[in-house]
């Protein structure tokens, strides 16, 4: 399938991010530390013109913790200044006041040299949409300023919230781009929850999910979806699928849909007359990922 997700909204608020642009000193995007390459937009690249520029991987603790810090190394190698947090939990998170000061050195610098003084820093939050820009600020804050969800799309139209008397913050609404030249980028943003499941085929992204785990992540798909076939209980002998549970690993499989199906039979997803239900697997198995169950996982 295509992933395309661009709808008016988005245009408009990329419009509104340009004009704002003149307003702040400093762009703080978040990313998602599971895609940290997919989740950035490259249109906040052409847009930042000349802008100190913040990165936050947000969501660390759900990412693999190697693949992080190359990430951060990767993005610092920019010129970013990058930093990992949970915004959820709020690890690292009060760390961003003192990371935007120091991509500001230069510009506060400036104003002192012209005798302003005490004049706050303005900050513009960035990011895809469920990236988790608004808990993140509520998170910094230390109370609930904007409407948070586990959507995309919550985020309408742009709110300032004052932290203290040195840094203001501009939220923004979640963007995407208006095309994905890569299409495996599109599936590795659905994968996180930034494009609306509504619109996906989700046993074509499993498919794809299921290649990579296989080559970075040996092991997982075994540990978490023959534990069914394992702790089957003695009296499923009589059950008229308990023959169709696979004994063999996943992992010897080489054809991600026999993968898939066989997770289906493990897991008890099955049509009426016992055939695998790989629609209803692939949505347990994305699940999954999103909620950590098969460990700290980064795509990319």
């Amino acid at each position: 399938m295509v992933y395309q997700w661009y709808p008016g909204h988005m245009s408009k608020a990329k419009r509104q991010m340009q004009e704002d642009l003149k307003l702040i000193d400093v762009i703080i995007e978040i990313l998602d530390a599971r895609i940290p390459y997919s989740s950035k937009n490259p249109d906040i690249d052409s847009m930042a013109n000349g802008k100190a520029h913040i990165i936050l991987l947000n969501k660390a603790d759900l990412a693999d913790p190697k693949k992080t810090e190359e990430w951060k190394k990767y993005y610092e190698e920019k010129g970013m200044f990058v930093h990992s947090i949970n915004s959820k939990t709020g690890t690292g998170v009060k760390d961003t006041i003192l990371i935007i000061n120091k991509a500001c050195a230069a510009k506060i610098e400036r104003d002192r040299k012209k005798g302003i003084i005490g004049r706050p820093l303005r900050a513009m939050i960035a990011g895809i949409p469920n990236s988790g820009k608004s808990t993140f600020i509520n998170s910094l804050a230390g109370k609930s300023c904007t409407k948070t969800g586990n959507k995309p799309g919550v985020t309408k139209g742009k709110q300032w919230i004052r932290l203290n008397k040195s840094v203001e913050l501009l939220d923004t609404p979640g963007i995407l781009w208006p095309k994905f030249e890569d299409q495996l980028v599109g599936m590795k943003i659905a994968f996180i929850g930034s494009i609306n499941d509504e619109i996906l085929y989700p046993e074509e992204m499993v498919y794809e999910l299921i290649k990579i785990l296989k080559k970075d992540y040996p092991g997982v798909l075994d540990k978490r979806y023959m534990k069914a076939a394992e702790n089957k209980s003695d009296d499923a002998a009589d059950d008229k699928t308990a023959d169709a549970v696979s004994e063999q690993s996943l992992e010897a499989l080489e054809d991600p849909n026999e993968i898939m199906q066989q997770i289906a039979l493990n897991r008890a997803c099955l049509k009426k007359g016992g055939e695998p239900d790989t629609l209803k697997a692939s949505k347990l198995i994305i699940d999954d990922f999103r909620s950590n169950k098969l460990g700290r996982i980064t795509l990319e």
